[in-house]
């Protein structure tokens, strides 16, 4: 399975991804999903992906086969983020079609999404999910976060946090909260995890890292944040139950 979490705040970007692919009894394996296509800068350009792994780097072939033969349309030409979405959607479409027949064939799922997080120069800092069918959403203040693959675990702590005036520092620490709480909760994620920080109109990545099992800062926030978690607990006011059962109509 797969986490990749965007986040787009009036700061700039945030972005994470765990590298698991598999996770079975006796089999483990680790693929990257988070890829630096950016032009420093000019635009800075990141692509997080989730699904068929043939699929998504089928996808990630075309779109660098299209950058080294200077296609009239490819990531570095296109004016708007926007127009990006919508290239890479439909990169997205047109491999699915080609191998869409062959791998249903075998009931092999064939779906493949995509987080681009970037920000090209005159434009603000942007977020957008590209579905498997090529249509694509856009982040805005009022949600400022977009997720995709295994998203159920890792969400609340982003609902209960994160704002768009979140500073991007804090959003960070919040998306590593996020991909640990869902590691804790599912074996399909796992390390080693890709973060990257971004501050709008620097045009270029000065904050990336790779957080690798057992790291020492990726223990401690864990430990720090169960302990702050249980400590919430423990002060949560107990159930009244006569209150209640006084107020129940006979």
């Amino acid at each position: 399975m797969t986490y990749c979490l965007g986040i787009v705040t009036r700061d700039g970007l945030v972005v994470a991804a765990d590298s698991r692919t598999n996770a079975g009894v006796d089999y483990i394996s680790t693929y990257q999903k988070l890829f630096d296509f950016s032009l420093p800068g000019q635009r800075m350009l990141l692509l997080c992906t989730s699904g068929n792994l043939s699929i998504t780097q089928s996808v990630l072939n075309a779109l660098h086969r299209d950058l080294k033969l200077d296609e009239c349309e490819n990531l570095h030409t296109l004016p708007t983020l926007y127009e990006v979405a919508c290239y890479v959607g439909q990169t997205i479409r047109q491999i699915q079609e080609r191998d869409r027949p062959w791998l249903e064939r075998d009931k092999i799922d064939c779906s493949s999404n995509c987080l681009l997080a970037g920000q090209i120069e005159g434009e603000s800092p942007e977020l957008y999910l590209i579905y498997r069918q090529g249509n694509c959403i856009q982040a805005t203040p009022e949600t400022p976060f977009l997720q995709i693959g295994e998203t159920k675990y890792g969400k609340p702590i982003l609902d209960r946090i994160l704002s768009y005036e979140t500073a991007v520092e804090d959003a960070a620490k919040c998306a590593l909260l996020s991909i640990d709480s869902t590691m804790k909760s599912n074996i399909s994620v796992g390390p080693p995890i890709d973060l990257v920080m971004y501050k709008a109109n620097s045009l270029q990545i000065d904050y990336r890292l790779r957080l690798e099992l057992g790291d020492p800062y990726l223990t401690k926030i864990r430990k720090q944040w169960e302990i702050s978690l249980k400590s919430a607990f423990d002060q949560m006011p107990s159930v009244d139950w006569e209150a209640h059962t006084r107020e129940s109509p006979a």
